[in-house]
């Protein structure tokens, strides 16, 4: 399904125009600078102009697809969008685009998404040029640039995500997943082992008080 293209040279956000201009029906948002991005839980993403692809698409509700999954099939359908070989970009829990860069492990962009009625909107960050200097990060931002892949056109690359992302029923595995299971982990209000992704979304560990399943709403700062 064809969906119109709105690119903005600035905006507060992507996801907020969108999510104020409910008579665009199912579109493509773009825009070369944001002054007010965010991603989740409210943390403020930072965007310089021209540095990176800040995108936000209205689509039709995924048929037969947990909420736990969709962000996650979501971002793991852009990675497969921008890594098309499947050599470099993997997924952390529950939703962000990292890599692995000397070692270490760095963040390339995050997701959001919002239902609004019979529209799911889903908001996209991503380094493509250079990433923002974010100092006392666990995980530092990077771009795909230094990673040693080509940026690729914005609005090219905007429009083949969101058309990827007419089917999130599909299961597109990515390169990896952070974290991996037997992993130590620690976040915000607790500490414990990775024990594997559950097929809704969660995450299973095991801590000091026994086994949990964790939601994205759970924890902040995972490490």
């Amino acid at each position: 399904m064809d969906r119109p293209l709105i690119r903005l040279s600035v905006v507060d956000s992507t996801q907020a125009f969108v999510r104020r201009n409910p008579q665009l029906g199912f579109c493509v948002v773009m825009a070369d600078r944001q002054s007010e991005g965010r991603g989740r839980q409210g943390n403020r993403w930072e965007s310089a102009a021209g540095a990176g692809l800040w995108m936000s698409a209205a689509l039709p509700s995924p048929e037969g697809v947990p909420p736990g999954l969709v962000l996650q099939r979501a971002m793991a359908t852009a990675a497969r969008v921008l890594d098309p070989e499947g050599r470099t970009l993997g997924l952390k829990w529950p939703n962000d685009l990292v890599a692995w860069k000397a070692g270490r492990l760095v963040k390339l962009g995050g997701i959001i998404g919002e239902q609004l009625g019979d529209r799911l909107i889903l908001g996209l960050g991503v380094n493509l040029i250079e990433a923002p200097t974010i100092p006392d990060r666990a995980i530092p931002p990077a771009s795909l640039k230094e990673l040693g892949l080509p940026p690729p056109c914005p609005v090219d690359l905007a429009l083949s995500i969101a058309d990827a992302w007419q089917d999130l029923g599909r299961d597109i595995r990515p390169v990896f997943r952070w974290p991996e299971p037997g992993l130590a982990m620690r976040w915000e209000d607790g500490a414990g082992t990775c024990l594997g992704w559950e097929p809704d979304g969660r995450l299973k560990v095991t801590t000091a008080g026994g086994i949990q399943r964790l939601s994205a709403g759970d924890v902040v700062g995972l490490a």
